[in-house]
């Protein structure tokens, strides 16, 4: 854990979860900069973090964790879209299997059947075919809406983070509406992934009865199109009303000052402040549908293949902000926690950590020593951006060496492979240790991937 304390415009200390020779691999000016800059956010309170995966992101780092003070001023805390992300609850959810690799009647085939019924791809074509009521329901209801509609199963809701329903009154603008409605269950593009795996290194403590070679499929994918336009309207709308005065933005109705435009936030209580939170719940609410639509299509191409039983362990978002209480020099303190890239690990919560497609990927706990608002980091982390992975990383002999090793390979967008390529990305490994040590969660399993499917 490294810390940086309280100074210059800064309102509370910032930590990292790092060490020096993860700092010096690692570190990157501008996202150290930018959690500084949160550190200054109005009403914010504790510590801004950096998860062990951070890197440079809109406004906030990537891997940023911050909590403002809904009862702070006149009418709240700050609450920032960018401190939530353009992929509002983008998340992760791992699906157990019962059974071994060596039960699967062909893996190949099943890779490629996969790939061809997981629509993916930047462009949200392929979705299930929903109404405009469906889709009001969605968004109003979240993961009940996809029972009722027999995307989901009933046991699946108790598994999901917050039952997989944020309360709203669907305040999604038409523009949002429109990219949603054909997006439900589509994987999409960068990150995101459908990857089958197995179980390797397990823990001592095991709750979720996991076993040795046990096929386990992770799911990495948010709210689409949907939710992307929902940060857009509401980021829109909000730098619109700061104005730079000698290199600060500010905020005339609300006396607020922030370090960058891309920080723009609203009181938590103001009209502009609650318009977001309930569309931002609306979104959430798509992206546990999503998640819950693209099981569905596993669990069709899974019985097409072969019978068997499949059970949800966990799914969990990490670009979200929820108001939750937590102690603050020992007084309980009602915050808004923004977690950008970051995942909520409440003691005894399972905490999905995907690592790249080359190498593991992780199940932890959340433990009563989190003292980061109960946040954990949320993957790998990037440490080459996008347009500098495909300069120096060639796709296609990537894929070679990954099948060399037994690792299937579906990509449907050329340059994909090497933007996602296992050396753009930190050692998971090293970031699972990192956030052991620092007590914000304890490992359960890693897991191998055996086959992945890219957008």
């Amino acid at each position: 854990m490294m810390k940086i304390s309280r100074h210059g415009d800064m309102n509370v200390d910032a930590k990292i979860v790092s060490n020096p020779e993860h700092l010096a691999r690692s570190t990157d000016d501008r996202s150290i900069n930018q959690l500084l800059n949160i550190a200054s956010m109005p009403g914010v309170v504790g510590e801004a973090w950096a998860m062990a995966d951070w890197h440079f992101g809109y406004g906030f780092p990537i891997g940023g964790v911050l909590a403002t003070d809904v009862n702070w001023g006149d009418e709240g805390g700050a609450i920032s879209p960018g401190g939530v992300g353009f992929d509002i609850n983008c998340g992760v959810r791992l699906v157990a299997l019962d059974c071994s690799k060596d039960d699967i009647p062909d893996i190949d085939r099943l890779g490629r059947r996969l790939n061809g019924r997981i629509p993916s791809g930047g462009s949200g074509k392929g979705g299930l075919d929903i109404t405009e009521r469906d889709l009001d329901e969605i968004l109003s209801r979240g993961i009940d809406a996809m029972v009722d509609l027999g995307f989901a199963y009933d046991e699946d809701t108790k598994n999901i983070e917050s039952n997989g329903v944020l309360e709203n009154e669907n305040g999604v603008s038409d523009r949002a509406r429109a990219r949603g409605i054909k997006a439900l269950g589509t994987l999409g593009s960068g990150n995101h992934f459908l990857e089958l795996q197995t179980v390797g290194e397990l823990h001592d403590d095991n709750p979720h009865g996991l076993y040795e070679g046990q096929v386990v499929c992770m799911i990495h994918s948010g709210s689409r199109g949907l939710g992307h336009q929902v940060c857009t309207d509401h980021v829109r709308g909000l730098e619109s009303k700061y104005r730079n005065r000698s290199g600060t933005w500010q905020n005339d109705d609300w006396g607020f000052e922030i370090k960058d435009r891309q920080l723009a936030a609203a009181p938590i209580h103001s009209k502009e402040g609650q318009s977001y939170l309930d569309a931002m719940n609306a979104a959430a609410n798509f992206a546990y549908a999503n998640r819950s639509a693209l099981t569905h299509r596993l669990r069709q191409t899974l019985a097409a293949e072969f019978q068997v039983e499949s059970k949800l362990i966990y799914d969990v978002g990490h670009n979200i902000a929820k108001i939750e209480t937590h102690e603050i020099h020992g007084v309980n303190c009602q915050c808004a926690v923004h977690r950008k890239g970051a995942t909520r690990a409440r003691p005894g919560q399972p905490v999905l950590v995907p690592g790249d497609m080359g190498t593991a990927s992780w199940l932890l706990e959340g433990v009563e020593t989190n003292t980061a608002f109960n946040s954990s980091c949320h993957g790998a982390g990037r440490l080459l951006s996008r347009s500098q992975a495909k300069k120096v990383i060639d796709g296609q002999e990537l894929k070679k060496r990954l099948e060399s090793k037994g690792i299937r390979i579906h990509a449907n967008t050329p340059n994909i492979l090497a933007e996602e390529a296992p050396n753009a990305y930190k050692d998971v490994d090293e970031v699972i240790d990192l956030t052991t040590k620092a007590g914000l969660a304890k490992p359960i399993a890693r897991m191998n991937p055996l086959a992945v499917i890219k957008g």
